[in-house]
């Protein structure tokens, strides 16, 4: 890396900072403060890219001097969106849904250069087909997983690999919420190497 480039996270995610912490990269992470809704018409994946930009817009208006790293996922399954349940019931009925189906889960990056205003955008989508799950099962992981914070209650890093029969994706990190390959790529062209020097 030619200069030291102050690098965010545009989220307060456990998760997502676990996963950039893989990298080995020095970063901060602050709170995007964006409202984390679809608007009328707009796909799921459109709203994943809309929201990753839009987060790192916010944090590169108080860093103009740094890289901001934003990210957001929307689950679907058919026409149903899946959201963070928040409560236990919600995550009950979303798993009944999903159960024996195929769920999308839409999974942007986006990478935003505050100096220059130059913005990268990758879109990584995964498929989860879930095996049929019984109420007992469903009660089961809930109580044990608690995965209130979770798109679509799934915790697949975890318990939630029961859940399901097969995960097809081009990177296992987008659908735990940052995908790593394409993020270390647009990191690259931003100029931070990730290894090497």
């Amino acid at each position: 890396m030619p200069e030291s480039r102050l690098l965010i996270l545009a989220s307060t995610s456990r998760y997502r900072q676990e996963l950039l912490s893989r990298l080995g990269l020095a970063f901060r992470s602050e709170d995007p403060a964006v409202e984390e809704s679809s608007s009328a018409g707009e796909s799921p994946a459109d709203t994943a890219i809309r929201l990753s930009q839009a987060k790192a817009r916010a944090v590169a208006a108080r860093f103009p001097d740094a890289m901001v790293i934003g990210s957001d996922q929307v689950a679907s399954c058919g026409e149903l969106r899946m959201g963070k349940p928040g409560t236990h019931e919600r995550a009950v009925a979303q798993l009944a849904a999903m159960s024996g189906r195929a769920v999308r889960f839409d999974t942007a990056v986006a990478v935003l250069d505050a100096r220059s205003g130059e913005m990268q955008a990758r879109l990584v989508p995964t498929i989860v087909t879930f095996r049929p799950l019984s109420a007992d099962e469903i009660e089961s992981y809930l109580r044990r997983e608690r995965p209130y914070d979770c798109a679509g209650s799934a915790k697949i890093e975890r318990m939630g690999i029961a859940l399901v029969e097969r995960v097809q994706s081009e990177d296992p990190t987008a659908l735990i919420g940052l995908p790593l390959i394409a993020l270390t790529q647009m990191l690259e062209r931003g100029g931070i190497r990730v290894v090497g020097a």
